[in-house]
Protein backbone atom coordinates (compact mmCIF):
# COMPACT_ATOMS: atom_id res chain seq x y z
CA UNK A 1 0.00 0.00 0.00
CA UNK A 2 1.44 3.29 -0.99
CA UNK A 3 1.81 6.19 1.36
CA UNK A 4 -1.36 8.54 -0.04
CA UNK A 5 -3.25 5.37 0.89
CA UNK A 6 -2.12 5.36 4.08
CA UNK A 7 -2.70 8.95 4.58
CA UNK A 8 -6.49 8.38 3.28
CA UNK A 9 -7.19 5.56 5.66
CA UNK A 10 -5.85 7.49 8.68
CA UNK A 11 -8.15 10.93 7.57
CA UNK A 12 -11.17 8.62 7.14
CA UNK A 13 -10.14 6.77 10.79
CA UNK A 14 -9.50 10.48 12.31
CA UNK A 15 -13.27 11.52 11.15
CA UNK A 16 -14.96 7.83 12.11
CA UNK A 17 -13.36 8.74 15.81
CA UNK A 18 -14.42 12.38 15.89
CA UNK A 19 -18.16 11.21 14.75
CA UNK A 20 -18.34 8.14 18.01
CA UNK A 21 -17.03 10.94 20.12
CA UNK A 22 -19.69 13.43 19.41
CA UNK A 23 -21.95 10.47 19.37
CA UNK A 24 -21.31 9.06 22.68
CA UNK A 25 -22.51 11.61 25.51
CA UNK A 26 -20.03 13.02 27.88
CA UNK A 27 -19.81 11.50 31.22
CA UNK A 28 -21.77 12.89 34.06
CA UNK A 29 -20.37 15.47 36.31
CA UNK A 30 -20.14 14.20 40.00
CA UNK A 31 -22.41 16.75 42.39
CA UNK A 32 -20.57 17.86 45.03
CA UNK A 33 -22.56 18.25 47.85
CA UNK A 34 -19.95 19.88 50.53
CA UNK A 35 -19.73 22.65 48.39
CA UNK A 36 -22.24 25.06 49.26
CA UNK A 37 -25.63 24.98 50.78
CA UNK A 38 -27.73 25.86 47.77
CA UNK A 39 -27.60 23.95 44.50
CA UNK A 40 -29.49 24.62 41.23
CA UNK A 41 -30.65 21.28 39.98
CA UNK A 42 -29.12 20.91 35.48
CA UNK A 43 -31.14 18.29 34.24
CA UNK A 44 -29.74 17.81 31.01
CA UNK A 45 -26.33 16.97 32.92
CA UNK A 46 -28.05 15.03 35.81
CA UNK A 47 -25.72 17.50 38.16
CA UNK A 48 -26.32 20.03 40.87
CA UNK A 49 -24.50 23.15 40.54
CA UNK A 50 -23.55 25.05 43.25
CA UNK A 51 -24.35 28.64 44.18
CA UNK A 52 -22.00 29.92 45.98
CA UNK A 53 -24.24 33.68 47.22
CA UNK A 54 -27.50 32.67 47.30
CA UNK A 55 -29.99 36.13 46.06
CA UNK A 56 -31.58 36.15 49.57
CA UNK A 57 -33.32 38.55 51.88
CA UNK A 58 -32.73 38.56 55.83
CA UNK A 59 -35.81 37.10 57.80
CA UNK A 60 -36.20 40.27 60.15
CA UNK A 61 -36.81 42.17 56.76
CA UNK A 62 -39.46 40.53 56.00
CA UNK A 63 -42.33 42.13 56.94
CA UNK A 64 -46.35 41.82 57.17
CA UNK A 65 -46.30 38.28 56.62
CA UNK A 66 -45.52 37.22 60.37
CA UNK A 67 -47.79 34.25 60.31
CA UNK A 68 -47.11 32.81 57.29
CA UNK A 69 -43.49 33.37 58.30
CA UNK A 70 -43.60 30.94 61.56
CA UNK A 71 -45.44 28.47 60.57
CA UNK A 72 -42.91 27.86 57.63
CA UNK A 73 -39.73 28.34 60.11
CA UNK A 74 -40.70 25.64 62.24
CA UNK A 75 -41.90 23.54 59.46
CA UNK A 76 -38.33 23.91 58.65
CA UNK A 77 -36.90 23.32 61.69
CA UNK A 78 -38.66 20.16 62.34
CA UNK A 79 -37.43 18.65 59.17
CA UNK A 80 -33.80 20.04 59.79
CA UNK A 81 -33.84 18.03 63.26
CA UNK A 82 -35.22 15.03 61.72
CA UNK A 83 -38.98 15.72 62.45
CA UNK A 84 -41.58 14.87 60.35
CA UNK A 85 -42.05 17.72 58.44
CA UNK A 86 -44.89 18.67 55.33
CA UNK A 87 -44.30 19.83 51.77
CA UNK A 88 -45.24 23.61 51.46
CA UNK A 89 -47.04 25.31 48.97
CA UNK A 90 -46.73 29.28 49.30
CA UNK A 91 -49.22 30.80 47.20
CA UNK A 92 -51.02 33.77 46.33
CA UNK A 93 -50.40 37.92 45.39
CA UNK A 94 -47.23 38.24 43.72
CA UNK A 95 -44.39 40.40 45.14
CA UNK A 96 -45.01 39.44 48.76
CA UNK A 97 -42.15 37.46 49.88
CA UNK A 98 -43.07 34.00 49.17
CA UNK A 99 -39.86 33.36 47.75
CA UNK A 100 -38.25 35.16 49.69
CA UNK A 101 -39.34 33.58 52.58
CA UNK A 102 -37.92 29.96 51.63
CA UNK A 103 -34.95 31.08 51.37
CA UNK A 104 -34.42 33.17 54.26
CA UNK A 105 -35.59 30.46 56.47
CA UNK A 106 -33.32 28.01 54.61
CA UNK A 107 -30.37 30.76 55.93
CA UNK A 108 -31.80 31.00 59.77
CA UNK A 109 -32.46 27.34 60.11
CA UNK A 110 -29.09 26.81 59.15
CA UNK A 111 -27.66 29.15 61.07
CA UNK A 112 -29.13 27.84 64.35
CA UNK A 113 -27.53 24.54 63.07
CA UNK A 114 -23.92 26.04 62.48
CA UNK A 115 -24.29 27.52 66.53
CA UNK A 116 -24.64 23.83 67.24
CA UNK A 117 -22.06 21.80 65.59
CA UNK A 118 -24.55 20.15 63.55
CA UNK A 119 -24.50 19.98 59.66
CA UNK A 120 -26.25 22.25 57.15
CA UNK A 121 -29.39 21.66 55.66
CA UNK A 122 -29.13 21.67 51.40
CA UNK A 123 -31.65 23.76 49.08
CA UNK A 124 -31.91 22.91 46.06
CA UNK A 125 -33.53 24.45 43.63
CA UNK A 126 -35.48 22.66 40.36
CA UNK A 127 -36.50 24.70 37.66
CA UNK A 128 -40.62 24.32 36.65
CA UNK A 129 -39.77 22.85 33.11
CA UNK A 130 -37.29 20.18 34.76
CA UNK A 131 -40.34 18.77 37.08
CA UNK A 132 -40.35 15.81 35.02
CA UNK A 133 -36.58 14.77 35.85
CA UNK A 134 -38.12 15.30 39.98
CA UNK A 135 -38.09 11.52 40.02
CA UNK A 136 -34.24 11.06 38.83
CA UNK A 137 -33.19 13.88 41.34
CA UNK A 138 -34.95 12.29 44.21
CA UNK A 139 -33.28 8.83 44.11
CA UNK A 140 -29.97 11.13 43.69
CA UNK A 141 -30.26 12.31 46.84
CA UNK A 142 -32.37 9.82 48.32
CA UNK A 143 -28.31 8.29 48.53
CA UNK A 144 -26.80 10.97 50.60
CA UNK A 145 -26.79 11.62 54.46
CA UNK A 146 -27.79 15.04 54.29
CA UNK A 147 -31.28 16.93 54.36
CA UNK A 148 -32.76 18.66 51.43
CA UNK A 149 -35.17 21.51 50.80
CA UNK A 150 -36.29 21.23 47.07
CA UNK A 151 -37.85 24.84 45.41
CA UNK A 152 -39.51 25.10 42.49
CA UNK A 153 -40.55 28.77 42.44
CA UNK A 154 -43.34 30.04 40.33
CA UNK A 155 -44.77 26.41 39.56
CA UNK A 156 -48.11 26.23 37.98
CA UNK A 157 -49.55 24.04 34.83
CA UNK A 158 -50.75 24.95 31.33
CA UNK A 159 -54.04 22.93 29.90
CA UNK A 160 -52.11 20.88 27.82
CA UNK A 161 -49.63 20.05 30.59
CA UNK A 162 -48.80 16.09 32.29
CA UNK A 163 -46.07 17.13 34.08
CA UNK A 164 -48.00 17.68 37.22
CA UNK A 165 -48.98 13.59 37.57
CA UNK A 166 -44.92 13.50 37.68
CA UNK A 167 -44.83 15.49 40.82
CA UNK A 168 -48.20 14.02 42.11
CA UNK A 169 -46.22 10.44 42.20
CA UNK A 170 -43.00 12.02 43.14
CA UNK A 171 -44.36 13.60 46.69
CA UNK A 172 -46.49 10.96 47.50
CA UNK A 173 -47.89 8.86 45.06
CA UNK A 174 -44.90 6.49 43.72
CA UNK A 175 -43.63 2.72 45.00
CA UNK A 176 -41.04 4.58 46.56
CA UNK A 177 -42.56 7.65 47.51
CA UNK A 178 -40.75 11.20 48.95
CA UNK A 179 -37.44 10.07 50.80
CA UNK A 180 -37.29 10.96 54.30
CA UNK A 181 -34.41 12.85 54.11
CA UNK A 182 -36.21 15.35 51.25
CA UNK A 183 -38.96 17.98 51.76
CA UNK A 184 -40.19 20.09 48.61
CA UNK A 185 -41.77 24.09 49.05
CA UNK A 186 -42.81 25.47 45.84
CA UNK A 187 -44.46 29.22 45.18
CA UNK A 188 -47.10 29.28 42.98
CA UNK A 189 -49.95 32.29 41.94
CA UNK A 190 -52.48 29.68 41.78
CA UNK A 191 -53.51 27.57 45.01
CA UNK A 192 -54.41 24.52 42.93
CA UNK A 193 -51.42 25.28 40.47
CA UNK A 194 -53.97 24.24 37.52
CA UNK A 195 -55.63 27.34 35.61
CA UNK A 196 -59.02 27.48 36.76
CA UNK A 197 -60.52 27.00 32.95
CA UNK A 198 -58.46 23.82 32.52
CA UNK A 199 -60.77 22.74 35.56
CA UNK A 200 -64.06 23.93 34.66
CA UNK A 201 -63.36 22.26 31.00
CA UNK A 202 -62.53 19.10 32.65
CA UNK A 203 -65.72 19.43 34.79
CA UNK A 204 -67.93 20.39 31.56
CA UNK A 205 -66.83 17.11 29.29
CA UNK A 206 -66.28 15.00 31.83
CA UNK A 207 -68.89 11.70 32.36
CA UNK A 208 -68.80 12.12 36.31
CA UNK A 209 -67.30 15.94 36.69
CA UNK A 210 -66.65 15.63 40.31
CA UNK A 211 -64.27 13.30 39.63
CA UNK A 212 -62.30 14.68 37.02
CA UNK A 213 -61.80 17.86 39.07
CA UNK A 214 -60.91 15.76 41.87
CA UNK A 215 -58.31 14.28 40.05
CA UNK A 216 -56.56 17.97 39.08
CA UNK A 217 -57.42 19.68 42.40
CA UNK A 218 -55.09 16.46 43.91
CA UNK A 219 -52.19 17.85 43.18
CA UNK A 220 -52.59 20.36 45.67
CA UNK A 221 -53.35 18.48 48.36
CA UNK A 222 -49.96 16.47 47.56
CA UNK A 223 -48.75 19.51 50.47
CA UNK A 224 -49.44 19.31 54.11
CA UNK A 225 -49.36 22.87 54.14
CA UNK A 226 -50.45 25.85 51.93
CA UNK A 227 -49.27 29.31 52.85
CA UNK A 228 -51.23 32.10 51.60
CA UNK A 229 -50.26 35.78 51.03
CA UNK A 230 -52.30 38.27 50.27
CA UNK A 231 -52.29 41.65 48.85
CA UNK A 232 -50.77 43.94 51.86
CA UNK A 233 -52.74 47.24 53.19
CA UNK A 234 -50.89 50.65 52.99
CA UNK A 235 -49.57 49.76 56.67
CA UNK A 236 -47.84 47.12 55.97
CA UNK A 237 -46.14 48.68 52.77
CA UNK A 238 -45.11 51.61 54.81
CA UNK A 239 -43.81 49.20 57.54
CA UNK A 240 -41.96 47.22 54.57
CA UNK A 241 -40.60 50.40 53.26
CA UNK A 242 -39.08 51.77 56.81
CA UNK A 243 -37.56 48.20 57.66
CA UNK A 244 -35.53 48.16 54.59
CA UNK A 245 -34.80 52.19 55.31
CA UNK A 246 -33.65 51.64 59.27
CA UNK A 247 -31.48 48.35 58.23
CA UNK A 248 -29.47 50.02 55.44
CA UNK A 249 -29.67 53.32 57.25
CA UNK A 250 -30.72 55.43 54.75
CA UNK A 251 -30.55 59.14 55.69
CA UNK A 252 -34.52 60.30 54.63
CA UNK A 253 -37.42 61.96 56.85
CA UNK A 254 -40.00 59.96 57.68
CA UNK A 255 -42.35 62.32 55.99
CA UNK A 256 -40.56 62.59 52.92
CA UNK A 257 -40.52 58.88 52.97
CA UNK A 258 -44.12 58.06 53.51
CA UNK A 259 -44.98 60.60 50.32
CA UNK A 260 -42.33 59.31 48.13
CA UNK A 261 -43.06 55.41 48.78
CA UNK A 262 -46.90 55.81 48.68
CA UNK A 263 -46.41 57.71 45.01
CA UNK A 264 -44.25 55.08 43.81
CA UNK A 265 -46.74 52.41 45.21
CA UNK A 266 -49.29 54.33 42.73
CA UNK A 267 -47.25 54.59 39.96
CA UNK A 268 -46.79 50.70 39.98
CA UNK A 269 -50.53 49.90 40.31
CA UNK A 270 -49.57 47.66 43.63
CA UNK A 271 -48.54 47.21 47.10
CA UNK A 272 -46.52 44.40 47.94
CA UNK A 273 -42.91 43.56 49.39
CA UNK A 274 -41.32 43.84 45.69
CA UNK A 275 -42.54 47.42 45.04
CA UNK A 276 -41.20 48.39 48.32
CA UNK A 277 -37.79 46.71 48.10
CA UNK A 278 -37.74 48.30 44.39
CA UNK A 279 -38.57 51.94 45.87
CA UNK A 280 -35.42 51.48 47.94
CA UNK A 281 -33.51 50.51 45.92
CA UNK A 282 -34.37 53.84 43.68
CA UNK A 283 -34.30 55.92 46.98
CA UNK A 284 -31.03 54.33 47.73
CA UNK A 285 -29.24 54.99 44.16
CA UNK A 286 -30.45 58.69 44.86
CA UNK A 287 -29.22 59.19 47.71
CA UNK A 288 -25.82 57.87 46.78
CA UNK A 289 -25.68 54.87 49.41
CA UNK A 290 -24.80 51.25 48.26
CA UNK A 291 -27.38 48.40 49.60
CA UNK A 292 -25.27 45.23 50.83
CA UNK A 293 -27.52 42.71 52.83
Amino acid sequence: MTEPDWKLIADRLDRLAALIERAVPPPRPVSDIEAADAFVWQAERGFLQPVPRVNRVEMVLLKGIDRVRDILAENTERFARGLPANNVLLWGARGMGKSSLVKASHAAINAALAAEGRPAMKLVEIHREDISTLPELMALLRAVDRRFILFCDDLSFDADDTDYKSLKAALDGGVEGRPDNVVFYATSNRRHLLPRDMMENERSTAINPSEAVEEKVSLSDRFGLWLGFHKCSQDDYLAMVRGYVAHFALPIEDERLVAESLEWSTTRGARSGRVAWQYVNDLAGRLGVPLSA
